[in-house]
């Protein structure tokens, strides 16, 4: 399979573990689980994929989006929902100082009113800057904003870890948000 076919085919099911599950006729459990042969039959009417394709995208994505269960009957998206579903995500104490990754066009709403999940169930935030601006960069020119994580959390503010690394929590208030880099075009 080529990169770019088996790249439009991981965008797909994430499409449809993330947000759209009835657009190929299936449905998620409360944990956001998915049939993987349900899910391959759906997917496959439109893109490539059998299971050996399905395992190398879940293998290989960088991003390490998805997850299958422990007898490989279901997968499910890690996070990233704007459909409700519980992924299981364990409470967990984040370090003192995380970063979210934003484009320019962002800063104004952000500085107003803080992080909100949007049209997602939580705020994505990373570990460190380099993470930050590779998202910043999908919306244009990057802004990092450093997270007083640390200061959120004694202030009772709930954060989790996701599968694959990203810190999750419902939203941060502007009075834990600093800018450390803005607009720059560093690549």
């Amino acid at each position: 399979m080529k990169e770019k076919e088996k790249t439009s085919t991981s965008k797909y099911i994430s499409l449809i573990l993330r947000h759209q599950p009835e657009v190929i006729g299936i449905t998620l459990d409360e944990h956001g689980w998915a049939d993987v042969n349900e899910l391959i039959t759906g997917v496959s009417k439109t893109h490539p994929l059998d299971r050996e394709i399905l395992e190398e995208i879940v293998r290989t994505d960088a991003k390490q989006r998805y997850s299958f269960s422990e007898d490989g009957t279901k997968i499910r998206a890690n996070q990233g929902h704007s459909i409700p579903v519980d992924v299981e995500l364990k409470e967990k104490e984040p370090p003192e100082v995380l970063y979210h990754g934003t484009g320019e066009k962002y800063v104004s709403p952000i500085d107003r009113e803080g992080l909100i999940p949007k049209t997602r169930l939580y705020v994505h935030l990373s570990g460190d800057t380099e993470t930050a601006r590779n998202v910043g960069r999908r919306h244009g020119r990057p802004v990092i904003y450093l997270v007083e994580a640390g200061q959120m959390h004694r202030d009772g503010h709930v954060f989790f870890l996701s599968e694959n690394g990203v810190w999750l929590t419902k939203s941060v208030p502007p009075q834990y948000l600093t800018k450390v880099e803005y607009g720059k075009n560093s690549r």
